[in-house]
C-alpha cells in the first residue's frame, strides 16, 4: 500500500514542477511564442506524469482521500509562486494554506 502513497506524493511533486514550469514560461511576447519554451514543453511534460502517477494511486487510494491530497499541491504552489516570482503572500494566503493542510489531514486520518 506504501508504493501508492508514494506514487501519489511523487505525482504532486512532479505537478509542483508543470505548474513551476508553466509560469517561467508565460513571460513569452506571444501565447505562440509560450507554448513553444522549453520550459512550458516540459511543464506539460511533467503534469502528463503526474496524471499517470496519479492513476497509479487511484489503484489502492480511495479517490475520496487522493484527490483532496492533491491539493497540498496548491498550498506549496502559492509558497513557490511567492519565493520564485515575487507573487503576493499574505495573512489569506496564509490562512488558506492552513485550512488546505488541516483539510488534507483530517482526510488522511485512519
Amino acid at each position: 500500500m506504501m508504493i501508492y502513497y508514494v506514487a501519489l506524493g511523487i505525482g504532486i511533486l512532479t505537478g509542483i514542477g508543470g505548474q513551476m514550469l508553466l509560469k517561467a514560461g508565460a513571460d513569452a511576447p506571444d501565447f505562440v511564442s509560450q507554448l513553444l519554451r522549453p520550459s512550458t514543453i516540459m511543464g506539460l511534460a511533467l503534469y502528463g506524469s503526474a496524471a499517470f502517477l496519479y492513476i497509479v494511486a487511484l489503484r489502492k487510494i480511495p479517490v475520496s482521500v487522493a484527490f483532496p491530497s492533491v491539493s497540498l499541491s496548491y498550498a506549496i504552489v502559492a509558497v513557490l509562486g511567492h519565493f520564485l516570482f515575487g507573487e503576493p503572500f499574505g495573512i489569506k494566503q496564509i490562512g488558506g494554506i492552513a485550512l488546505i493542510v488541516g483539510g488534507v489531514v483530517l482526510i488522511n486520518q485512519a
